[in-house]
């Protein structure tokens, strides 16, 4: 196989443009930078990565630093959007041999979400470590849940290299209703759920959300010097449509409108960062999406314009913001249904858009999720790792 020692990706130099960081970096260490932590555990182990363009250290790729040091990676296991992180949401991924160092790559997004014995066999133990933004329905969560149930039904190890949480300075949004799991929800945990990565891989593995309530042998290898109230700016950005700190910000309350008939910008170069509709109505601030290579092929309302707002230098909610959806509900006036049933599965429960068909206003909307959002900070309590 071969293997080359000084590739570094792309994705690796992609600073997020007007990004300032909060957190003082001579001082935070992530869980990759503590390399004495997990190093010994992968001598003379066969090794197999869940891992993207955001599994760096420093300016080095996750694979080329492992390499490097002799670690035996046999397989790379790629997410939503790919190993490079080039593949628009939604888009299949296929299986493939990275050009740079001959290691196999294995998609684990589209048809084949759960990895089975045939690409885990002679394995000893996986690392994830992606970049996470803290919202139930972003699906790196996801394709790690699956990934721990695997290693648990093979009897692998898995260790999750932590990293900050971009919104881990609130909880809030609906807890999901069982009847609402999937892919993009498979927790009973709000929208916004205040933990990193590796703090909801021991409450998923602790609490049996597994399936047949496995519990995988996993060991994260936590930060040092952070805490969940740290605004933390992403070095890389998470995903192609996610390009900078702004539009991380707004995505908890923005990519509702993904199951609504309105645009959030995808096929611009500021998704997430604006709402419209090709009806004048709704806004005077104007875009129209475009095909856009390894952002959006074919978005919605391609070649049309599109009016409403511009986002872009808006202030950041503190918490989930449900003004956007029920002012752009209230100027609905088109042949189809606002809501489509994708929204229901976003939001993992029918209530919230019952609720605001029915007019509740916010305050009675976000009355109705405190009993259950009490209940799970008690559950959050027990598997913080960072002082909030």
């Amino acid at each position: 196989m071969i293997r080359s020692f000084f590739f570094v990706s792309f994705f690796s130099f992609f600073l997020i443009v007007g990004c300032k960081a909060t957190v003082d970096e001579k001082k935070l260490i992530l869980g990759a930078e503590r390399t004495a932590a997990y190093l010994p555990k992968l001598k003379d182990r066969k090794v197999g990565l869940l891992v993207n363009h955001t599994s760096t250290i420093g300016e080095v790729h996750l694979v080329d630093f492992l390499l490097h040091r002799n670690i035996e990676i046999e397989k790379i296991f790629a997410p939503e959007h790919g190993f490079r992180g080039k593949a628009d949401a939604g888009e299949s991924v296929a299986d493939n041999v990275d050009p740079a160092t001959g290691i196999p790559v294995i998609s684990i997004y589209g048809k084949n979400k759960r990895p089975g014995f045939d690409v885990l066999e002679g394995l000893d133990v996986i690392i994830f470590d992606i970049q996470d933004v803290g919202v139930r329905f972003y699906t790196y969560i996801s394709s790690m849940h699956y990934m721990m149930e695997a290693c648990a039904k093979h009897d692998l190890d898995m260790i999750v290299l932590d990293r900050p949480n971009p919104n881990g300075h609130y909880i809030d949004g609906p807890i999901l209703d069982p009847e609402f799991r999937s892919f993009v929800g498979m927790h009973p945990i709000p929208i916004v759920h205040g933990l990193t990565v590796g703090e909801l891989a021991e409450m998923i593995n602790e609490e049996g959300w597994l399936k047949e309530s496995l519990k995988c042998d996993l060991d994260v290898i936590r930060m040092e010097n952070y805490q969940h109230s740290d605004r933390y700016s992403l070095p890389v950005k998470p995903s192609p449509n996610l390009p900078n700190d702004q539009s991380v910000g707004l995505y908890p309350s923005l990519c509702f409108f993904e199951g609504t008939e309105m645009s959030i910008g995808r096929g611009t170069h500021f998704p997430f960062q604006v709402i419209g509709y090709p009806d004048r109505r709704f806004g005077i601030f104007s875009f129209t999406p475009e095909s856009i290579d390894g952002m959006a092929k074919h978005p919605k309302y391609e070649g049309r314009s599109c009016f409403g707002i511009d986002l872009r230098q808006a202030e950041l909610p503190a918490k989930l913001d449900l003004s956007y959806v029920i002012d752009f509900y209230n100027k609905w006036e088109g042949e189809d249904p606002f809501f489509t049933k994708y929204f229901d599965t976003l939001a993992g429960t029918s209530e919230l858009r019952r609720q605001i068909e029915d007019g509740l206003s916010l305050d009675e909307i976000r009355k109705r999720w405190e009993p259950e959002l009490r209940a799970y900070r008690a559950l959050r309590a027990k598997y913080v790792f960072y002082e909030d």
